[in-house]
């Protein structure tokens, strides 16, 4: 079965819900619920990665997503940071996270690889071209899935001669990160490109706005509502399940969860 990450953002700023889980006790309260709906892993993120966001220190994303990993680490939840900074996934780690999932691959810090070679915790490798302010600047590709592969197996590369085995390594390809548009879609059509890679697919389409602008073509009279996009990450989830992925990261676990089910039965 796909595994299901459940997004737990603790920022003030991230485009879906922000603000929502800042407050810990209301962050670990997201997360355990996540965690009933049905979610693998809890991914904690203390700094938006949206279009457009402004950077924040570590100091301040360690602040806001320490004491929410170690809570559900005692839980009994598995945990993934979400982060850019060697110093906040190497502090995650010790707080109980298995996983660092860096949107940038290594490239927004280049102490990120020795950090994570140091820890022993799986790491997911995500496609990007730059930070949130100007990433659609480098939005330039002629075949994306073709690209984004050669791009994520270089940085797999670099992920070994660190000392990160190849068996820790997750890939994602980013969706929405530098690709804009129908750019998205033709990087979902071409997956198999990325699975051919090895190591676990990890996709997160979840709430984006290549879903939303889908949907509002289909419906212009109608707004592109949260409900209507968890229904449109759930199909992409469930389609990518069938393209091989390893897991999908959402927002609304309960209705990939059930998305999944029936794709599973379905295929037998």
């Amino acid at each position: 079965m796909t595994g299901i990450w459940g997004i737990v953002n603790v920022t003030p700023d991230s485009f879906s819900d922000g603000g929502l889980y800042l407050d810990v006790d209301r962050a670990v309260a997201h997360g355990l619920s996540l965690r009933a709906d049905g979610a693998t892993v809890l991914d904690i993120g203390g700094e938006s990665t949206r279009p457009g966001a402004d950077r924040v220190g570590p100091a301040i994303e360690q602040e806001r997503v320490l004491p929410v990993i170690e809570r559900l680490v005692a839980a009994g939840a598995p945990v993934s940071i979400d982060t850019l900074n060697a110093s906040t996934a190497a502090a995650a780690v010790r707080a109980g996270a298995r996983i660092v999932n860096d949107v940038s691959g290594g490239l927004a810090d280049p102490e990120m690889l020795a950090a994570v070679a140091q820890t022993g915790a799986d790491y997911a490798i995500g496609h990007w071209r730059g930070f949130s302010d100007d990433m659609y600047a480098k939005a330039d590709y002629q075949r994306v899935a073709r690209e984004v592969a050669a791009e994520l197996k270089e940085r797999m590369g670099d992920a070994a001669a660190a000392g990160i085995a190849p068996s820790r390594l997750i890939v994602d390809p980013g969706v929405g990160f530098a690709k804009a548009g129908s750019q998205n879609w033709e990087l979902l059509r071409g997956l198999d490109e990325i699975v051919a890679l090895g190591p676990r697919v990890l996709i997160g389409t979840s709430r984006k706005r290549f879903l939303a602008e889908a949907l509002r073509h289909a419906a212009p009279e109608q707004e592109a509502s949260e409900i209507r996009r968890d229904l449109a990450t759930a199909v992409t989830s469930a389609l990518a399940a069938r393209a091989g992925v390893w897991a999908v990261r959402v927002h609304d676990v309960a209705a990939t969860r059930d998305a999944l089910a029936i794709t599973h039965a379905w295929d037998g």
